[in-house]
């Protein structure tokens, strides 16, 4: 029997809003990595105005933790010039933060990780309350079956922690990729040879310019979820091969979209 094709969603700033959980955990594992060479309270318990703006750029979750020791590091270029400035070399930024700690992103995200597992185990309703899903998103979920059509999930968060919350929401994809799989184009790659691919939302564009850049992957429809986590010009002037895909347009029939 041949499977149905398949629509593929990204999953932090797409299905979910966790911006509550993002900050604490990067705050909990920044405080654990520090260890006593900072204070605790020097790091707010709600999501500062510097890690909101710079949660578009951000890739893979150790950044949150090192975007959490900027904050509070005297001098570093994220305290003493804001966001924009950040942004405007964030790799650049990110890399130079690394060096001056001597930290590696795996330790940082092993942290991360470690956190949520502890929060989870000590209080997981209170952890998943952290987490929102955005309006809409499940209804159309839940109405992909009725459309000869199924759906899967291919994120950079942890595979355990990914299916925490979709098991939250009740919802039950076909398939569930976290960062441990691979990146998302090697896990695309692999999905495309086994199902017809409908399309891919994502909230980050730079991952659809990569998908579509890849010959062996630019048959696949992309889709910028303008409801994610956005850098300020990313709905601006799209490639071919990325469609900007909004609330109302999800609503729709799949034989709709663009």
């Amino acid at each position: 029997m041949k499977s149905k094709p398949l629509l593929i969603f990204d999953f932090d700033g797409v299905i979910v809003d966790g911006m509550p959980e993002y900050w604490l955990s990067a705050r909990n594992a920044c405080t654990e990595v520090l260890n006593a060479e900072y204070d605790s309270r020097a790091l707010p318990n709600q999501p500062p105005e510097a890690f909101r703006r710079l949660r578009p750029w951000v890739h893979h979750g150790w950044e949150m933790v090192l975007l959490a020791a900027e904050i509070i590091r005297p001098n570093s270029p994220l305290s003493q010039n804001g966001a924009t400035f950040f942004s405007d070399s964030y790799q650049a930024n990110c890399t130079q933060a690394l060096n001056v700690r001597n930290w590696k992103p795996n330790q940082l995200q092993s942290a991360l990780e470690n956190v949520r597992r502890k929060f989870i185990t000590k209080n997981k309703d209170e952890w998943l309350h952290l987490h929102k899903p955005f309006p809409g998103v499940i209804k159309r979920l839940n109405q992909l079956d009725n459309e000869g059509c199924e759906w899967a999930v291919v994120t950079t968060k942890g595979l355990s922690f990914t299916k925490e919350i979709l098991n939250c929401f009740q919802l039950t994809p076909k398939r569930i990729y976290g960062h441990e799989a691979g990146t998302k184009p090697e896990v695309l790659l692999n999905l495309k040879r086994h199902f017809d691919i409908k399309g891919f939302v994502e909230d980050r564009r730079a991952t659809l310019e990569t998908v579509i850049a890849d010959r062996r992957l630019n048959t696949i429809s992309c889709y910028l979820a303008n409801w994610g986590y956005l850098k300020p010009n990313d709905q601006k002037d799209l490639p071919k091969g990325i469609h900007l895909l909004k609330p109302e347009t999800l609503a729709t029939p799949l034989a709709s979209w663009p």
